[in-house]
């Protein structure tokens, strides 16, 4: 009977836990400032709200609130979000924002420059490998993660 309980007891904590993290995901808003006419930013917010997000559109453009977060033209791309004290630049994943979330660095936020082929929003017959590269408060890069396509040998004949 203890043994019983003690399932019970440690299944219902889990739950708990889980439905917390759940919970947080969904309560994170993201704030996106993108041309109004933009189709590929327009499918980047639903990646975004299809994963839990909650996300507020600005249609004014990026290009002050990039400067602003201090993000360098260079990295730049189409759309720029703000959540929870972080800035993140074009078509990053979902997966890479809650990890960055998760882990809480000492940096300006994350950026996907350019607008990469098979990144969330950019998806179509061509997908390209990509980096997300994390920027930091002096403004220099390291990557972050990196984005194969899941055709490897297809996607790198395109490259050549």
């Amino acid at each position: 009977m203890k043994k019983l309980t003690y399932i019970l007891l440690a299944g219902s904590l889990l739950v708990g836990a889980l439905s917390s993290a759940a919970a947080n995901a969904t309560s994170t808003t993201v704030e996106v400032y993108k041309s109004a006419t933009c189709k590929c930013c327009a499918k980047w917010v639903d990646h975004m709200r299809a994963n839990g997000f909650t996300v507020n559109t600005h249609d004014v453009g990026n290009k002050e609130v990039r400067e602003r977060a201090g993000i360098s033209t260079t990295l730049g791309s189409c759309h720029t979000a703000l959540v929870d004290g972080y800035a993140i630049e074009g078509h990053v994943p979902a997966q890479d924002i809650k990890r960055f979330l998760k882990e809480r660095p000492r940096a300006i936020g994350l950026t996907a420059p350019g607008m990469p082929h098979g990144s969330p929003g950019m998806e179509g017959a061509r997908s390209d490998p990509y980096d997300v590269l994390l920027i930091n408060k002096q403004g220099d890069t390291t990557v972050y993660s990196r984005h194969l396509p899941s055709d490897q040998k297809e996607s790198l004949m395109r490259l050549k």
